[in-house]
């Protein structure tokens, strides 16, 4: 619970560049037990959310690094700690939708159509003030 604050100052970061969407703090405790935190020397430098959807697929949400700590395996670390996690439930898909397609195809995720997930997914995006132009990239990763 500690963290949140933190969280929601770097996920803003991001959003403030448009490279994401905001959370408000209501959403990150509400949400709490979905995310992972890395923090070094008592400063929060990354954060990802892992949503179960349904029995076969989870949602990689709000990655981010603090900025200071970008190319240094922390996006790496907290994307293996959730795709861990999809695999000790047993959840055999986890997929993204992202703004920065990069970095998750050089983690093994591949681009899908966003007419293959399915409608449930689609709760969060009314939300959003791009919606209904949404100008996110789907990715999934099988996990093995």
């Amino acid at each position: 619970m500690a963290d949140v604050e933190g969280m929601k100052a770097l996920i803003e970061v991001y959003a403030r560049q448009d490279k994401m969407l905001a959370r408000s703090l209501s959403y990150l405790y509400d949400n709490i037990r979905d995310y992972f935190v890395m923090c070094d020397g008592g400063l929060l430098v990354g954060c990802c959310a892992l949503h179960v959807c349904w029995s076969d697929l989870a949602e990689i949400k709000s990655l981010a690094v603090h900025p200071e700590r970008q190319n240094q395996g922390v996006g790496r670390g907290l994307l293996a700690a959730a795709i861990s996690e999809a695999k000790a439930m047993g959840i055999p898909r986890v997929f993204t939708l992202t703004r920065e397609p990069e970095f998750f195809l050089r983690n093994g995720f591949r681009e899908v159509g966003k007419d293959k997930l399915p409608m449930k997914i689609w709760g969060e995006c009314v939300m959003c003030p791009k919606y209904p132009e949404c100008d996110e990239t789907a990715l999934e990763y099988l996990v093995t």
